[in-house]
């Protein structure tokens, strides 16, 4: 969905309403240019973690060597807790 900023402001909390319940995003077009995206908080939590664990180019080819293992149905599956610790990630994160 794309808005202006003249017409968000007339309608922001039905917006933001449509954002979180159909997870949406948002386009909100200025006339100055510099346009900005209302997204989800849970999906822009899902984008920055994603992007974390790819960072590194080993773990990005780890991860898709388990992708592709487990779209195959060949993988094995490991506790959340083990692989939470080999990847180095705080519980909750």
């Amino acid at each position: 969905m794309e808005t202006t900023y003249t017409q968000l402001r007339g309608k922001l909390a039905a917006v933001l309403d449509r954002v979180v319940e159909e997870q949406e995003v948002v386009i909100v077009r200025r006339k100055r240019g510099g346009d900005v995206a209302l997204v989800p908080a849970g999906e822009l939590a899902s984008i920055m973690e994603t992007a974390h664990l790819l960072r590194s180019p080993k773990n990005a080819s780890r991860l898709l060597r388990a992708l592709r293992r487990a779209e195959k149905g060949s993988g094995k599956p490991e506790p959340l807790a083990k692989l939470r610790r080999e990847m180095k990630l705080e519980p909750g994160r």
